[in-house]
């Protein structure tokens, strides 16, 4: 399979920690995994190199506080940025974590030219709008994490309550990674039969709004902390998409220039990934109330991204 593939994850959090070791232990590519705190990564990245021997897998990983040694990725990952505390605004959020995806923005386009980058830090969607604007790539190289994990919530809260695999679901899942994301129960499958036909409408309502707050569910629970097992595992299926070349249809957050009769704007849809990013953007055939859905959630986006401007 020729030379592996060079994959740097920015950020040696929780998140970036994870997907950095889901990726080394994929077995695909050699992960550089960057971090602003001095022996962070190098110890993370040591500690899963330790593990390689005993869990069979030969690619590298190493640390590093140098942009640098990031030169020549294939796929740089963004989880750099800070966590939402408590007392703290969305707005508050937003501005810190400008920020840090700015400066890491062009730190990784300097090294990396002609990498995709794939962004985890919140809020995503105005996170991936900034990315573009820094580095004047094409839309279909920089993507946000989004319907994979929302999808991998919404299909655990379904399989939970009909007591089948979670495998044989599909969901869809559309718009804002937030508040206004929108879940389509129709287009959202058990084994090719629509979750409308198996469930009553409040059932389903309970499961989309669990799904809606399932970040902040976990938020609650852990309390000094926040989700990164399914965030750097729906990542890591993100990278794994592009790297294999595979043409999968995964939900991520894309620029939508047109599609769904929205334009300028950063959203979670279905797209096909193949090593050269978005592919392509699915568009769905939606109904007048899911389309007006479709337009609040984007216009929830479009407040955060003039919340951005100068």
């Amino acid at each position: 399979m020729g030379k592996r593939a060079k994959i740097s994850v920015i950020g040696a959090g929780n998140v970036g920690a994870s997907c950095a070791q889901r990726l080394a232990e994929k077995g695909f590519s050699d992960v550089i995994m960057l971090d602003i705190v001095e022996r962070l990564p190098q110890g993370k990245a040591l500690d899963i190199q330790e593990s390689a021997p005993i869990n069979g897998f030969d690619s590298s990983i190493t640390g590093t506080n140098d942009y640098k040694d990031t030169a020549g990725s294939d796929i740089v990952v963004i989880t750099s940025g800070a966590a939402r505390k408590p007392g703290m605004t969305r707005d508050d959020l937003l501005k810190i974590n400008m920020k840090i995806t700015s400066d890491v923005t062009e730190n990784v386009v300097r090294y990396s030219p002609d990498c995709i980058i794939m962004i985890a830090t919140n809020p995503v969607d105005a996170m991936v709008y900034l990315a573009l604007q820094v580095n004047k790539f094409r839309r279909s190289r920089v993507m946000g994490l989004s319907g994979v994990l929302d999808g991998g919530r919404l299909r655990t809260f379904i399989a939970e309550e009909l007591k089948v695999s979670a495998q044989n679901i599909t969901a869809c899942v559309l718009g804002e990674h937030g508040k206004s994301m929108v879940v389509i129960p129709r287009l959202t499958m058990v084994n090719g039969v629509p979750l409308t036909q198996l469930l009553s409408k409040d059932k389903i309502d309970a499961l989309i709004a669990r799904t809606v707050g399932g970040g902040a569910e976990i938020v609650g629970l852990l309390k000094t902390g926040s989700a990164f097992y399914a965030p750097s595992a729906a990542l890591a299926s993100m990278v794994e998409a592009v790297i294999t070349d595979s043409n999968r249809i995964l939900g991520c957050g894309a620029l939508l220039d047109g599609e769904y009769g929205i334009k300028d704007t950063v959203l979670d849809v279905p797209v096909k990934l193949n090593r050269n990013g978005i592919e392509q953007i699915i568009e769905l055939e939606l109904n007048g109330d899911e389309k007006e859905q479709l337009q609040e959630s984007a216009k929830a986006v479009q407040g955060l991204i003039e919340a951005m401007k100068p």
